[in-house]
């Protein structure tokens, strides 16, 4: 058999076996225990091997593709520009290179790689459309770049506040996060996030998500998923909560953003789930009673938020977990986390509009959780990202 005809013989052998794993898990048959024991036949675990492969790899390529050119380009607007634009971002402090940088997300997949072995979760389906879907998401994102890079010369980031959109949220939100068009209050900017953010995570973003569903499987093992509820704050399109449904299919959950746009893209992109709904409204207030949810997730938010609702918001997830219940969040490595990442965490917000990112890479997350009632559990790092964990006692 020839190299391509090998290649499409494991992807055909692959999703059919990730069809029938996801089949299986919807119908409660594919437990820890049961994959357990699949996992052990060595044939099973290779062919869950080459599936996985077969679908994360070619991804990983693609979007490592797209920050090579986005590199490329900078390059040359910084050539064009002179050295005024090149003294724009700068460090003193450690950044890795290109090769650790590609090792570590090598971990992040290994380790992603171990969770479904481990029966954690499902093989993923990152449902990220088809070729020609990928090829508009890819035409979106480059039309972008000019803009991106007039708004970050000028450090422009005030664009979304207007006369249409002033007073209808609140004013730190009204801003072009990561100089992108729109912020977050646009159709265009929901379509172009999902690629924007594996660009920017070289095709990891995804694999970084799932990391929290471990956290939430030490606690929802062996327990009716049907009668759990989850709240996942600051939603987005949705990406983090297509994976805790191909988890645990029947388990009721409630996605909250600020933005409509953004909301409506999520409903579109989920509606294959049942059991699952989606509100517009603000961390600040959520709109769920007293601890009414078993589990609190966010992903990719706290960062974004200014200090005072950082602790408005991490409150409001304490008062809304019921006793013995799990806040799970997925952010940006901390100060301290990775020396070595140090620099990298000083040019974030440099080269992105990110106003909040070092107040947020300072803060102290197990006082805040002590103050609001939570017990820190543990920190987990995760590529160039973090999973933090806090559960608030159960009633003796």
């Amino acid at each position: 058999m020839s190299g391509g005809g090998t290649h499409q013989y494991v992807k055909a052998v692959g999703q059919r076996h990730i069809a029938a794993v996801r089949r299986k898990s919807y119908i409660g048959i594919v437990t820890g225990s049961n994959l357990d024991k699949r996992m052990s036949d060595p044939l099973a675990r290779i062919t869950t091997r080459a599936a996985y492969g077969a679908s994360q790899l070619p991804r990983i390529a693609w979007y490592v593709g797209h920050s090579l050119a986005v590199r490329w380009l900078s390059k040359t607007a910084q050539r064009r520009d002179g050295k005024k634009a090149q003294l724009r971002a700068h460090t003193k402090l450690p950044v890795p290179d290109r090769g650790r940088l590609y090792a570590d997300m090598a971990i992040l997949l290994q380790q992603d790689l171990t969770n479904i072995e481990a029966g954690l979760y499902p093989l993923p389906a990152d449902h990220d459309g088809s070729l020609l879907t990928l090829l508009h998401r890819s035409r979106l994102f480059f039309e972008d770049l000019p803009e991106i890079h007039r708004r970050r010369d000028r450090n422009a980031h005030r664009e979304v506040l207007s006369k249409g959109t002033r007073g209808k949220r609140p004013r730190y939100y009204l801003q072009n996060f990561h100089f992108q068009s729109g912020g977050w209050m646009t159709d265009d900017s929901a379509r172009r996030y999902d690629t924007q953010v594996e660009v920017l995570f070289n095709g990891t973003a995804n694999a970084t998500r799932r990391q929290a569903l471990p956290q939430l499987h030490e606690v929802f093992a062996g327990r009716d998923q049907r009668k759990l509820r989850l709240l996942d704050i600051g939603c987005g399109t949705g990406r983090f909560l297509d994976f805790l449904k191909q988890a645990w299919p029947r388990l009721p959950a409630l996605g909250l953003d600020m933005s409509e746009p953004y909301v409506r893209y999520a409903k579109r992109h989920l509606k294959r789930w049942s059991r699952l709904s989606f509100t517009v409204g603000n961390a600040e207030s959520l709109p769920v009673p007293d601890e009414s949810q078993d589990a609190v997730t966010s992903i990719f938010l706290f960062h974004e938020l200014p200090p005072k609702v950082r602790r408005i918001v991490f409150r409001e997830c304490a008062r809304v977990l019921k006793p013995g219940g799990r806040l799970v969040l997925v952010d940006s490595l901390q100060r301290g986390d990775q020396p070595d990442y140090e620099g990298l965490l000083e040019l974030f917000p440099q080269n992105y509009h990110e106003p909040y990112y070092r107040s947020y890479t300072n803060e102290d997350f197990s006082a805040l959780a002590s103050v609001c009632g939570l017990t820190y559990v543990r920190g987990v790092k995760a590529f160039v990202s973090k999973v933090m964990v806090f559960d608030k006692p159960a009633v003796a």
